[in-house]
């Protein structure tokens, strides 16, 4: 009985292993492409198999870890305004809450001071995991309510629309509220008693007047060049870096 060289017999087999492994890439790319389409500027993160464990500090420093890559240890997080412009609140507010007259601001004046510019009045109502990037030039009002773990940037205004305009009253609400999840980009101002929908980022220099619905994105309108090379030109163009306004992470670019 004559017998095959097994040399033969093995290569079919490498042969069928790689066409069934191709077969089921391929079917992989079709069950992706199947799933629905994320709208424009919306941006989901890939799932990770070991995401970022918490840290056992609390969550005023854990959120620093978590939102700013910068900060390596606890030593580092120490040493953020935002930080201590929580901190100082927190005593401010109490004191606020039981009608402490003047005692209060002044808190509030020494944080600004020892911040670099974070302005919170004691009247501010902020939840837990508020997190302030760099922390300059930052101005939060009253009667402002900001939820769970918001994120500002550096010079975001949460104020009212100006004491010329018609107000309800020194009681009522004059300043925004920030649902859960929000972001503000860098010099935004959200002035008015609207409110941010959970989940939405404002964009940089964006100035808001109208409330915005939940999982919103609202970004401002991009620097125009007028004069190039010394020649005015006809036509004004918008300095958006080659943008073609089709790819979902240009509108989290100006985030």
């Amino acid at each position: 009985m004559s017998q095959k060289p097994q040399g033969i017999s093995e290569e079919p087999r490498q042969n069928a292993a790689f066409v069934a492994e191709e077969e089921q890439e391929y079917s992989d790319e079709s069950d992706l492409s199947a799933l629905p389409k994320l709208p424009p500027g919306i941006v989901m993160p890939a799932p990770t198999k070991t995401p970022r464990r918490r840290t056992w500090w609390p969550d005023a420093i854990d959120v620093i870890f978590e939102k700013d890559a910068a900060c390596k240890n606890v030593f580092e997080a120490l040493l953020y305004p935002g930080l201590w412009a929580v901190f100082y609140h927190c005593i401010a507010h109490a004191l606020y809450k039981i009608y402490i007259p003047f005692l209060p601001l002044l808190i509030s004046l020494l944080a600004r001071f020892l911040t670099g510019g974070i302005e919170i009045h004691p009247g501010a109502r902020i939840g837990k995991r508020f997190f302030i990037d760099h922390g300059a030039g930052v101005v939060i009002g009253e009667t402002t309510v900001i939820g769970n773990n918001v994120m500002l940037y550096h010079q975001v205004t949460l104020g009212a629309t100006g004491w010329w305009r018609a107000s309800p009253g020194r009681k009522q609400k004059r300043h925004p509220t920030l649902e859960d999840d929000v972001t503000v980009g860098v010099g935004a101002a959200i002035l008015g008693p609207i409110t941010i929908g959970k989940g939405s980022r404002i964009g940089a220099m964006a100035l808001v007047f109208e409330s915005v619905p939940p999982n919103s994105v609202v970004a401002s309108k991009p620097a125009e060049l007028l004069v190039k090379s010394g020649e005015p030109l006809e036509k004004h163009q918008e300095l958006t870096q080659g943008w073609n306004g089709t790819d979902p992470w240009e509108m989290d670019y100006q985030i």
